[in-house]
């Protein structure tokens, strides 16, 4: 499963020269991830409902250009791996106009319990969610 969607840098995502701080970029990954979801049938709140949450567990991320003021993004998160006890995403965020990409990112999340236990493999929620 794929997802893509299109934002422009505010002046909030930026520092003082203008440039997108890179915590700014952690917000649209999770979004990304969040709207993936949400296009499968299944919103965050309805899993925590069913005693289901996806914390980020592992994320590496590789910054190769810097997002300016006004810049117009795009976020892409695709499923890449599942494992029995996690889900990789792979993102991008890229440029929308030009062909410059800002970051690659690798996000492992984990199902586990509202108390915190993890589940002994994921639930079949999750799994609909990949599939």
């Amino acid at each position: 499963m794929k997802h893509a969607f299109t934002t422009k840098v505010y002046y909030s995502d930026t520092d003082a020269y203008g440039v997108v701080w890179h915590g700014s970029y952690l917000r649209w990954l999770e979004m990304g991830r969040v709207m993936l979801c949400e296009d499968a049938g299944y919103k965050l709140s309805q899993l925590e409902e069913n005693d289901i949450v996806l914390p980020v567990a592992e994320i590496n991320i590789k910054y190769k250009n810097s997002a300016k003021l006004e810049d117009a993004i795009v976020i892409e998160t695709e499923v890449v791996d599942q494992g029995r006890f996690y889900i990789t995403f792979q993102q991008t965020i890229k440029n929308e106009k030009l062909n410059k990409t800002y970051i690659e990112a690798l996000v492992k999340v984990v199902a586990i319990h509202k108390d915190g236990k993890l589940y002994r493999s994921l639930p079949e929620q999750v799994i609909k969610i990949v599939q």
